[in-house]
């Protein structure tokens, strides 16, 4: 069986570094508050929560599912991680790893009633979502728990220059996913299942436990996502995870994953939301409304999706 496409070509990761590298030099120009120190800073403070959970749906992407319960997941496991610091005095190094945990069984739900059931991964990760979100407000009375230990929030805010001690976590993610999906026989597997689950279970790959694998890894970096948002927020808010649904999309999209499973890119990905930052960022420094990014992101997706879809058609009638 012919082994599964990871990485971009190279036409693809030539137009994302034009695109950014063009924005960045017309934000150069144009604001000289970009170069800042202070706005490198925050510019890549703003990637780190993000890039997790880009990479939490472009695992279930790969093989081929999707997980609306990205958002609702993360906003349970950050008042879970919250709630046992606050509540139960628990130190963070024993509390991550519980919440992590909670993350990890989140997503073997969502695969386990998938694979049983045969029911969509869309619409079992949507009901899921609500009882991970419906948990989280039954719990939490939707209110936060603001009394963090000073480790946990120290870390959120402290930097060396302009690296933020946050992007260490979803920078060793990128790194192990890129080995995963371009040289382990696990990665290989989940990408075949997405391209022809039936080929891929003749070929002798146990495509069930591979999709539960998928969505356990997915809620484990949802439940990663969720830490590193309360370390950056300084508090455990329920409404974490809110607006999580829409950037896990864009930033695999947009960075070549597609829709149908088989192919994902953890670099391009990773290149995809430095684009979506530097946007977010220009828009902020050009004193544009906020509420436009949504729009650019839409638009982004849609570019992204006619793109790949063209691709395909091209590839198919040659």
């Amino acid at each position: 069986m012919k082994s599964p496409v990871v990485r971009l070509p190279v036409v693809e990761w030539s137009g994302l570094a034009f695109a950014i590298a063009f924005g960045a030099l017309a934000l150069a120009v144009s604001t000289p508050a970009f170069l800042t120190e202070f706005n490198i800073y925050v510019t890549l403070r703003s990637l780190c929560v993000p890039l997790v959970v880009a990479y939490a749906q472009m695992i279930v992407l790969g093989v081929g599912e999707m997980n609306l319960s990205v958002g609702a997941l993360g906003g349970l496991v950050a008042i879970v991680f919250g709630g046992m610091m606050e509540v139960l005095g628990m130190p963070a190094l024993v509390a991550a790893p519980l919440a992590l945990a909670v993350g990890v069984l989140g997503g073997w739900i969502n695969g386990f009633l998938t694979v049983t059931t045969g029911i969509s991964g869309f619409i079992i990760t949507l009901a899921t979502g609500s009882a991970f979100a419906g948990i989280n407000l039954g719990v939490t009375k939707a209110i936060p728990f603001y009394h963090m230990p000073p480790e946990v929030t120290s870390f959120g805010m402290a930097r060396l220059s302009v690296f933020p001690y946050l992007l260490a976590a979803p920078v060793l993610v990128s790194v192990i996913l890129a080995v995963v999906f371009s040289r382990t026989v696990v990665g290989r597997r989940m990408l075949a299942v997405g391209g022809n689950a039936q080929a891929a279970a003749l070929s002798g790959i146990a495509t069930k436990r591979t999709i539960v694998l998928a969505h356990m890894i997915s809620g484990g970096l949802a439940a990663g996502a969720a830490i590193l948002a309360v370390a950056q927020l300084g508090s455990a808010q329920p409404t974490i995870g809110a607006d999580w649904l829409l950037i896990s999309f864009a930033a695999p999209i947009i960075g070549g994953a597609s829709l149908a499973g088989g192919h994902v890119s953890p670099a391009g990905t990773l290149i995809a939301l430095l684009l979506i930052a530097l946007i977010q960022n220009g828009i902020v420094l050009v004193g544009v409304d906020q509420y436009w990014m949504q729009f650019v992101l839409g638009a982004l997706i849609v570019a992204a999706v006619g793109i790949n879809r063209w691709r395909a058609v091209r590839v198919g009638t040659n």
